[in-house]
């Protein structure tokens, strides 16, 4: 039975601190291992490389998709394939080693929160447990829907518009293994992270930064910085990739401005005693 807030001393924290630190080190070695024996074997090649080559499922949707809805990217092109080289000579074994770390990262996430939440708990009152219990679960879901629309959506859009962007024919485009995991890496987990913004804007408002208010004040000017993100994630142009991306960041917008605190009423009209005496010996 953990100790309480008020009967753990400086030197008790520390210790919890060390120990929770060590079990999620532990988790992230053991699922890292884990990782680098399975890299090799089946999902370096069936997952991260999948959007290389014009089976990956999303492609398969664009096509069909667009037997119906004609003004689409035409993406039912069965040669497309991206070749990918290796250009240093240990890029191969270092990209093995870093994939399998955050493929540890993204399958021990749940675990890691749950770490953190048990560290934090015993400063919280119960009513506050029971909040911030279901913000961390809400927050672990968020983060793992804006992985799975980073990979299936704005990373295979991103990397067949810019791996089919010529600019003379006099260039062979070839696109190495260091720049595929970069942009492979950045995309994914970006949106994971950007998928936390109700997590985020809930914890800025209850320590009063920021209110409901705020989110209807610069709803037009977030409309335009949206659309700006999006284009820049996604840069091939066509407004059915564009809007791809914006309406998922701007119903997280949205979704922020539910999660946050209405701002403080301020009575314009507040009566001091003295006044309220006034008025009633004048009536």
């Amino acid at each position: 039975m953990p100790l309480s807030q008020d009967e753990m001393s400086f030197w008790d924290h520390l210790e919890e601190l060390r120990w929770t630190l060590f079990r999620c080190i532990f988790a992230l070695l053991i699922f890292t291992v884990g990782g680098f024996i399975s890299m090799r074997y089946y999902l370096f090649d069936h997952v991260i490389m999948a959007p290389c080559s014009s089976d990956f499922i999303t492609y398969q949707w664009m096509c069909n998709l667009a037997v119906s809805l004609p003004f689409l990217p035409d993406f039912c092109d069965d040669t497309f394939v991206i070749t990918i080289v290796q250009v240093k000579l240990a890029t191969q074994f270092f990209t093995h080693m870093s994939s399998s770390f955050w493929l540890a990262l993204v399958l021990t996430f749940p675990y890691l929160m749950y770490e953190i939440w048990k560290f934090v708990r015993p400063a919280l009152y119960d009513h506050e447990q029971k909040s911030v219990r279901w913000v961390f679960f809400f927050g672990t879901i968020m983060f793992f829907i804006g992985c799975v629309v980073g990979y299936l959506i704005v990373f295979p859009m991103t990397l067949r518009f810019l791996a089919t962007y010529d600019l003379s024919d006099a260039i062979t485009s070839q696109v190495s293994l260091e720049s595929y995991m970069d942009n492979f890496l950045m995309m994914v987990f970006i949106m994971g992270v950007i998928f936390e913004m109700p997590l985020v804007s809930w914890l800025l408002s209850q320590i009063g930064l920021i209110n409901r208010s705020l989110f209807r004040k610069y709803r037009r000017y977030a409309i335009v910085g949206l659309l700006i993100a999006a284009a820049f994630i996604t840069p091939s142009g066509d407004p059915f990739t564009l809007s791809v991306v914006f309406f998922p960041l701007y119903g997280l917008y949205e979704l922020s401005a539910f999660f946050v605190k209405e701002a403080p009423r301020e009575n314009e009209e507040d009566e001091t005693d003295d006044d309220a005496a006034y008025r009633n010996a004048t009536t």
